[in-house]
């Protein structure tokens, strides 16, 4: 497991917190110009340093937008400010999954947690963002890949950006909770306007996926055309290395039941199982593939009762 440059990749980012909308680690521009209002959000998990990375990139690089909005987010600070370079996957959460309570349930409910306090902050920002960019890593080495309901709109936001071929598309949603690019009118199946897209960049602590998100936030504000495509690539500092698309559907999610759940073999992320062979035990229960091809994707790292084990998914043609 790549942890010796956890350290490396964490640094002090206090000198953002103060912002410009009031809201700690909230950085919001607006060119007064006609265009869309876009989003990028960094840190949902505490532990994912690469959106932080892209985040801090723009603003030391005093990107403006050229049309349009453009909000920045730093998102679980609190859980990044927790890092111990001793146990650095602890830092992912202090209390709640931040990615998986965007809903009514949790904003106006009776729930409380530093992560709950941080969604009833950010929420609006999100309500207001025409089209959102959420920049994730993953736990153990597997290459870049995109996550986002099943839209057209979507499907053609990450196809444009086009920093990496692999895509996880939700047709039913993730099933685990809701997580940030299902917010409101973004997992809404009958909306036709408004993307919302996460990248998944890499191993948390590889300084490739610090790259791959400053490449992908870069493009995403070219895109839309709040920046034009010379700087984005000059902002990027990488060549743009699109690969052969593949495309994967959730088909189920199966959350960590028992602490003696265990995978059949050894398992890092999009291996192949076939029909009924057994993927997994969670005590007495025996998890096997539901067809030929299935695939799993983002195995748990380390089982933990009430989290994510693992989503099985089916390529598409």
């Amino acid at each position: 497991m790549d942890t010796q440059n956890s350290k490396a990749m964490y640094r002090d980012i206090s000198a953002y917190k103060a912002g410009n909308t009031g809201t700690d680690y909230v950085h919001h521009f607006d060119s007064g110009l006609p265009g869309p209002h876009l989003l990028i959000s960094s840190l949902i998990h505490g532990n994912e340093f690469c959106g932080m990375h892209a985040v801090t990139h723009l603003l030391d690089s005093g990107v403006r937008p050229a049309r349009g909005k453009l909000t920045l987010t730093f998102a679980n600070v609190a859980a990044y400010e927790s890092f111990d370079e001793s146990t650095p996957f602890a830092s992912r959460q202090l209390v709640h999954n931040l990615n998986r309570i965007w809903s009514d349930e949790y904003l106006q409910g009776e729930s409380d947690s530093p992560e709950v306090r941080r969604l009833r902050e950010l929420a609006p920002f999100m309500d207001a963002a025409d089209h959102i960019l959420d920049i994730h890593s993953t736990s153990l080495d597997v290459p870049p890949f995109w996550v986002y309901p099943d839209a057209q709109r979507n499907t053609a936001l990450a196809e444009a950006i086009d920093v990496c071929g692999l895509h996880l598309i939700m047709p039913k949603g993730l099933g685990s909770g809701t997580p940030l690019i299902q917010f409101r009118r973004f997992g809404d199946a009958a909306t036709t306007t408004g993307a919302a897209v996460v990248i998944e960049c890499g191993q948390h602590f590889k300084p490739s996926s610090a790259k791959v998100a400053i490449a992908a936030a870069t493009r995403f504000l070219a895109h839309f055309e709040l920046i034009d495509a010379e700087e984005a690539e000059r902002l990027a500092g990488v060549e743009a290395q699109p690969s052969a698309r593949r495309r994967f559907e959730l088909v189920e999610t199966h959350v960590v039941q028992t602490p003696e759940f265990r995978f059949s073999r050894p398992v890092v992320g999009f291996e192949v199982f076939s029909k009924d062979e057994l993927v997994a035990t969670d005590g007495d229960k025996q998890i096997v593939a539901p067809f030929d091809g299935c695939t799993v994707i983002m195995p748990t790292r380390e089982p933990i009762v009430g989290r994510e084990a693992m989503y099985l998914a089916r390529e598409r043609a």
